[in-house]
């Protein structure tokens, strides 16, 4: 083989290896177009860093909630999140706004996300702060943002300059759904990556609106769950396999769940100023076929759940058990194994694989979340009922991780 073809194979797998890590699919739904009229902002994270947590913030103007890897750098940049003002953020990397651009300063949508968390609380807010970088931005993303004022938009963000894509527009959302994943619709469409991803969400998002069958556990277990392929229409829920103790290995890149998916939250945005104290958090960390979603409210105070916070390791308990649970699910350590997925283990006929194991305990975390946002929404319920809430989480998971997986959350060893 050539000196020309050995780079050019190691610069076609950089390429494959970067599309994996940084594989993150999004969308925006308009509160205009919800049952509540409250608007819903999700990303479901892909990553190398898969240690997760959540951190409650207050460094800034504004206190918030936020997403964080689990590294030296967790207090310089967030990955997502909301503040006390009702603003919220998510991103994903776009790989086409800076095409022929030669600059090196990148890499830096963790950092600005960080600073529109501490000071924006509107989508104006958030402009005037693109507006206000210094060029280049170092940035290549679309960022994903939600209001306490209706406010509901994309921000296509290169180095030097932006687009905004305003879901409540009829004419580019007509159902007030918006999706992004690894490409900018407004630059070159051949650079991006997540064409297959963005179908299978914009289908199963279109129809969901259409039966008016949209709720946070829907939306996670249909989207950060989703296991249909949109280009050669698999759907690995079709043909199960008949025991979790014999291995049946699926092919599995473009799915939206990805080896490399660390993490999805969604937020629950205030649906107008005078019902902030309404937004929350839905988070499931770790890999979304093998752990849980769990809430938590700016409104709530400092105090997270144990399970969603950091230890001295920088490791959220959740996160750990998830990631504990996830080698059984790609055991191929070796040659692009990591493509391969153990069917048997997450799903199979006999109902004992991860996802089936884990759904009733997550149903019992939405249906007692259900009862408190009910009460939160009434004025009857609290910031202590909140941190009662968290106690119960913190104690239910323990419980049910020992008696289903004997598995001592608090101590997982990876």
């Amino acid at each position: 083989m050539s000196v020309k073809s050995i780079f050019l194979s190691l610069v076609i797998a950089l390429l494959i290896f970067t599309a994996n890590t940084f594989a993150c699919t999004s969308f925006i739904i308009s509160g205009k177009y919800t049952s509540d009229g409250k608007p819903i902002l999700f990303k479901n994270r892909d990553t190398d860093e898969k240690q997760n947590s959540l951190v409650f913030f207050n460094d800034g103007l504004y206190k918030y909630i936020a997403l964080v890897d689990g590294n030296e750098d967790w207090q310089k940049m967030v990955w997502g999140g909301y503040n006390e003002a009702g603003f919220a953020i998510i991103n994903t990397a776009a790989y086409n706004n800076n095409i022929g651009d030669t600059s090196e300063f990148k890499d830096q949508e963790g950092v600005l996300m960080k600073h529109a968390l501490q000071t924006c609380r509107s989508l104006e807010d958030f402009e005037k702060l693109l507006t206000s970088l210094p060029k280049p931005t170092g940035l290549d993303a679309n960022f994903g943002v939600i209001d306490a004022f209706g406010g509901a938009a994309y921000y296509e963000t290169g180095n030097y300059d932006f687009k905004k894509f305003d879901v409540n527009d009829t004419s580019i959302a007509p159902n007030g759904i918006l999706v992004r994943t690894n490409y900018s619709t407004r630059a070159d469409l051949t650079k991006g990556y997540g064409f297959c991803r963005y179908n299978t969400a914009i289908s199963t998002l279109s129809k969901a609106a259409s039966d008016k069958n949209i709720s946070p556990q829907f939306l996670f277990n249909n989207i950060s769950r989703n296991l249909t392929h949109y280009i050669t229409k698999t759907d690995l829920w079709a043909d199960l396999p008949k025991e979790r103790d014999i291995p049946e290995f699926k092919f599995f890149i473009d799915y939206i769940p990805r080896e490399s998916t660390a993490s999805a939250i969604m937020i629950i945005g205030a649906k107008d100023p005078d019902h902030i104290k309404d937004a929350m958090m839905w988070t499931i960390l770790g890999f979304p076929l093998t752990s849980v979603a769990i809430p938590t409210w700016i409104s709530g105070g400092a105090n997270l759940p144990k399970a969603v916070t950091m230890d001295e390791k920088l490791h959220s308990p959740i996160c750990s058990a998830a990631l504990k649970f996830k080698k059984e699910c790609f055991p191929i350590t070796y040659d692009k194994g990591w493509n391969y997925i153990n069917l048997s283990v997450v799903i199979n006929r006999q109902n004992n694989g991860y996802m089936q194991l884990l759904r009733p305990i997550e149903d019992e975390i939405f249906k007692k979340a259900g009862l408190l946002i009910e009460g939160i929404e009434s004025g009857k319920k609290s910031e202590q009922d909140i941190q009662s809430f968290y106690a119960w989480i913190d104690q239910y998971l323990a419980e049910t991780y020992k008696a289903q997986f004997n598995c001592n959350i608090t101590s997982v060893a990876l």
